[in-house]
């Protein structure tokens, strides 16, 4: 069972940054599909980007390309998305998900339905 802890959410103006933290425990991260997911009210939940844990590739929705990193340090059993040039549509709350290797090379990995474990979600508010 793998246990997940955010943190990192604030508020921040336009065009601001800020790191998002999970940290893992329970299992460690390794060989795991771990993603950032991101739902405002009344919107449905969207994946953001997604890092395979046993390898270097990582991936991300067009929207925040170029904008938002995910990372990971295997040490401190921690992923990081972190968030630059933030815009107000942005705004939402931020989950971390994991779910099994495969799904980081699946066409439809954004997808949150096959990510079995989650976070208690951290919240973003970019203001204009």
């Amino acid at each position: 069972r793998v246990q997940l802890v955010e943190a990192g959410g604030g508020s921040v103006q336009a065009g601001g940054s800020l790191r998002l933290s999970c940290k893992a425990s329970g299992n460690t991260m390794r060989n795991y599909c771990m993603g950032w997911f991101r739902q405002a009210p009344g919107k449905e939940r969207e994946g953001v980007a997604a890092i395979y844990t046993g390898g270097t590739p990582t991936l991300y929705v067009d929207s925040v390309k170029g904008r938002f990193t995910i990372s990971q340090d295997n040490a401190q059993n921690t992923v990081y998305l972190q968030m630059n040039s933030l815009k107000p549509d942005d705004t939402a709350t931020y989950y971390c998900a994991a779910a099994g290797p495969l799904q980081c090379y699946s066409a439809s990995w954004s997808a949150p339905t096959d990510f079995i474990y989650w976070g208690q979600g951290t919240q973003v508010t970019v203001s204009s």
